[in-house]
């Protein structure tokens, strides 16, 4: 029956497998293709809609409001013709088929004609912002609203801007509007924020003044930012079409310029009066332009038409001017994009028909939009065009397939070898202490490096610098405390779970609050190391995502359900050795593919500061020195004292000596780890800089660039042989994880309300292992519907929010008398408090938070337990006053009893 049992779960993970594959359907690479929806439709009264330039436009409620405009209606420009402002308004919706048509009963307008402002989609409507009509520059500041239930539009009166400001380009980041302008003849940048509707001033741009820029808001790595691009510059004597680009940092308040808008292939461009959208996790798509040959001259003839009094040079002039208007050939349709990290330019194609200037480039759903605006000078356009952000999707390959199959056979291999072992709760918890310390050590080192470590820290240096390097040396740090503190109590009471010796300690309340805390969050740790691989495997090969996280989440749960802690520790050496085997070898071809080799590496890293390892700057906002080593101290003292994840693997070896080597041996690994995968992460910077074109500005998460990179640079096999180690480092996380949570809660709730063999003991933990893994499966699947700019960061705040103060209460233990169940409970609590406040309330990095829930819940249980001395108890043997001569005394005993028997 046991064999038969064992077999279907066999055959259930090879089921899996087969669905994983089965369910891959590829797609081959795609571009920005661009389709037409229903023209402009003509204003109220007219029959014919000549197309509007400049026009406000955004997205609320499902549909995309338009308004204002300008346009020659009658004659051209140089026909004599003259401006005409609108204030209409236009309705574009979806239909039940999933086409798009504008409604045709808007009777709504503007209260005044306006055009060439700046709009914004925000959460109440679209913003509208400046622009000018023909009475000069608008101050006004307005609110469009769709109601759905009235079909209509609102129109609210916002803070105008300050007197004499020309609103040019804006953008939202957060709850804040920024636009950029002329005021005064200078740059200059407002804020708007939203929740109080109040301006406020900074400097501009420090390039020349400009106007008919363009702006999109797009990470730099790190938090979102406003870029400027080009515009056009006038001054007295001449007129400047700029080519320039600036970046402007929203925490720091400062500008800094980022070259010029440079093509590999030598060519400087304007993107005057175009538009931009930003795509994926760090690309501008720049839409467009003017580059200004045809308006100079223009405005070269303009001046000498003006200068001159006879009238034969006039009409010849005006002949000439009119055949700059008439020959025309459009503005440029190329499109570029730019990337904020490697500050790279490449083309994506060019656009299918007269690419429109003074248009407004949106984004509605996952498609940009371009409504309306001019082809040629005077010229306007009434057409609407939609195009779907580029994909590219690479075929994985039948040898990349057999590794995959290949790997993960041997993981449901190993969890069947050592199920044969699992006879009692001390076999499927510690392994029956048969564990060697190198692979006790292996395993810990394992455990803390997941899929996070794999991608997230690579991704986070190709963003930013080697800032976080010192984050992983802190291990180093916390071993001797590890190994004199820690493991001499875990070992010595003889404990199943690490929450055992806080109800030894304080009382069963803490251990339930600790051990409830560190389920909950291995839940959200589960979720995150699941959800990173899937991502990854999605983005890049068009897989869908809970069909990953189901397959890697069944498969897992199989071996480590089946294996108990043995085929755990077992796999997560084998996966250690194919995740950082893999990760050199990534290494390693990424330099030999560089221009230049390690030489031209190392160069092109240290002129873009990439090689950057020290800040000793005071500020707890950014990933200063101080702040990567005081949150990584703290942080591995509450994972490697409080986890149960890293205590039960110093229970699996032995005796003592062999945890003590395990903890030194996963300290001294960070320093190679370290090395290998912040080098992984600049390498990857130098590799798309020289190769901007390889970058996909589809991706939309940052933490997929490795994957990215593994899958379409890597020969077949290699790849596979890497994306294996891409799911072993997830699925080591999630065993262990998975396990852990298991042992605590049989050890820490089902045994303290039912007595059952032990026998009945293993059953219950093999059942909770099944009951986690499942429970950590479907958060994963749940995340997959969230938006997460770095899961890295989303990590660190849950290690902060859930164990920070679960660490301090270990330390207090173990280093005060004082202290008392009453207290610790107290502590624990409000420091949990104090955690949920700092993260609504403060820009405290977030590495910051186990500093926080450590430090706050040592110092609150310490002053309340000297308040409530009447709560302490016998803790002989439970300090550090105390264990060693506890330790003495049984040796002694152990002694005599010797001595007596024989």
């Amino acid at each position: 029956m046991k064999k038969e049992a064992l077999a279907m779960k066999y055959h259930f993970g090879w089921l899996f497998i087969f669905c994983l594959v089965s369910h891959m359907v590829w797609s081959q690479e795609g571009s920005l293709e661009w389709d037409r929806v229903p023209d402009l439709p003509p204003p109220p009264g007219e029959t014919e809609q000549a197309g509007l330039a400049g026009v406000f436009a955004g997205v609320h409620h499902n549909v995309m409001i338009v308004a204002g405009g300008a346009n020659f209606p009658d004659k051209m420009p140089w026909e004599g013709g003259e401006k005409k402002w609108w204030n209409t308004l236009y309705i574009l919706e979806k239909t039940a088929e999933g086409d798009f048509a504008w409604k045709n009963n808007i009777q709504d307008l503007l209260p005044v004609p306006l055009a060439y402002g700046v709009s914004i989609s925000v959460e109440e409507g679209v913003l509208c912002i400046g622009g000018n009509n023909a009475e000069g520059n608008s101050e006004k500041v307005f609110l469009l609203s769709w109601h759905p239930a009235s079909q209509t539009i609102t129109y609210q009166e916002y803070p105008s801007l300050p007197q004499g400001f020309q609103a040019d380009a804006g953008v939202k980041i957060g709850q804040q509007v920024w636009v950029h302008g002329i005021m005064d003849g200078k740059n200059h940048l407002l804020s708007f924020n939203l929740p109080d509707r109040t301006w406020q001033s900074w400097p501009g741009c420090p390039g020349p003044p400009r106007i008919f820029s363009v702006a999109a808001a797009q990470s730099n790595g790190e938090t979102d930012c406003l870029y400027l691009f080009s515009g056009r510059s006038h001054s007295p004597d001449r007129v400047t079409i700029l080519k320039d680009a600036y970046v402007f940092h929203p925490i720091s308040k400062q500008w800094r310029q980022v070259g010029n808008i440079s093509l590999a292939d030598q060519r400087t461009l304007s993107v005057m009066a175009g538009s931009a959208v930003a795509a994926g996790a760090n690309h501008i798509l720049l839409i467009g332009g003017d580059e200004g040959n045809n308006f100079l001259t223009r405005l070269s003839l303009e001046k000498k038409w003006q200068a001159i009094q006879d009238s034969t040079q006039k009409a010849l002039l005006h002949q000439q001017l009119t055949e700059e208007f008439t020959k025309h050939p459009g503005f440029r349709s190329e499109i570029l994009a730019y990337h904020t990290l490697t500050h790279t330019y490449v083309s994506k194609g060019n656009f299918p028909g007269q690419l429109p200037v003074t248009t407004k480039a949106l984004k509605w759903g996952n498609e940009i939009f371009l409504v309306s605006g001019e082809i040629r000078p005077g010229v306007r356009t009434p057409q609407v065009w939609k195009a779907s952000l580029p994909q590219k999707v690479t075929h994985f390959g039948g040898l990349n397939y057999f590794v995959l199959f290949l790997y993960f056979g041997v993981l449901i291999v190993i969890g069947l070898y050592f199920s044969k072992r699992q006879q009692s709760t001390e076999d499927y918890f510690k392994g029956g202490n048969r564990i060697p310390w190198w692979a006790a050590g292996l395993s810990l080192f394992g455990t803390s490096l997941s899929a996070i470590t794999f991608m997230a820290i690579p991704a986070k240096t190709f963003a930013t610098d080697w800032a976080y390097f010192f984050l992983q040396m802190t291990p180093l740090l916390t071993a001797p405390l590890i190994v004199g503190l820690y493991i001499p109590f875990f070992r010595r009471l003889n404990v199943t779970t690490a929450y055992e010796y806080l109800e030894k300690r304080f009382n069963y309340l803490t251990r339930i609050l600790g051990s409830l805390s560190f389920i909950l969050f291995q839940i959200g740790r589960v979720g995150i190391v699941l959800y990173l691989p899937s991502l990854a495997l999605h983005i890049v090969t068009d897989v869908n995502i809970s069909f990953c996280i189901l397959a890697m989440g069944v498969i897992s749960i199989v071996y480590t359900m089946i294996g108990g802690i043995e085929a755990v520790i077992w796999t997560d050496v084998l996966q250690v050795v194919i995740l950082l085997g893999g990760a050199l070898l990534c290494l390693v071809m990424m330099i030999s593919q560089t221009q230049g080799g390690f030489t031209g590496f190392s160069q092109i890293a240290a002129d873009n500061d990439k090689w950057q390892l020290l800040n000793f700057a005071f500020d707890l906002k950014a990933p200063t020195f101080w702040v990567v080593v005081l949150g990584g101290f703290f942080a591995n003292l509450i994972a490697s004292g409080s986890d149960q994840t890293m205590v039960q693997r110093y229970l699996t070896t032995k005796d003592e000596k062999g945890a003590a080597k395990s903890a030194w041996t996963f300290a001294w690994m960070a320093i190679p780890a370290t090395l290998l995968f912040f080098g992984l992460g600049t390498a990857l910077f130098v590799f798309y800089q020289q190769y901007p074109g390889k970058l996909n500005a589809g991706i939309e998460i940052n933490d997929a660039i490795l994957p990215w990179y593994i899958v379409n640079e890597l020969p077949a096999g290699v790849s596979g042989l890497i994306i294996a180690g891409l799911f072993s480092a997830a699925m080591s996380s999630l065993s262990s994880s998975m396990n852990s949570a298991a042992t605590a809660f049989t050890a820490d709730f089902y045994l303290r309300f039912r007595q059952v063999s032990d026998r009945q003991q293993l059953k219950i933990a093999q059942w909770a292992t099944l009951l986690f893994g499942l429970v950590g499966t479907g958060f994963a699947l749940m995340m997959a519907t969230w938006s997460i700019q770095s899961l890295w960061d989303q990590f660190q705040l849950f290690i902060g929010l859930f164990a920070g103060g679960l660490g301090g209460l270990f330390l207090l233990g173990i280093t005060t008398r004082k202290a008392n169940g009453v207290g610790a409970v107290v502590g624990l609590l409000i420091s949990g408090l104090l955690q949920y406040y700092l993260s609504r309330h403060t820009s405290m990095h977030v590495l910051l938070f186990t500093v926080t829930g450590f430090v706050s819940c040592f110092l609150v249980s310490f002053l309340v337990s000297l308040l409530f001395p009447m709560f302490q108890k016998d803790i002989k043997g439970l300090t550090i006053f105390t264990i060693y001569n506890t330790r003495q005394e049984q040796e002694f005993s152990s002694r005599n009893r010797s001595q007596v028997k024989r």
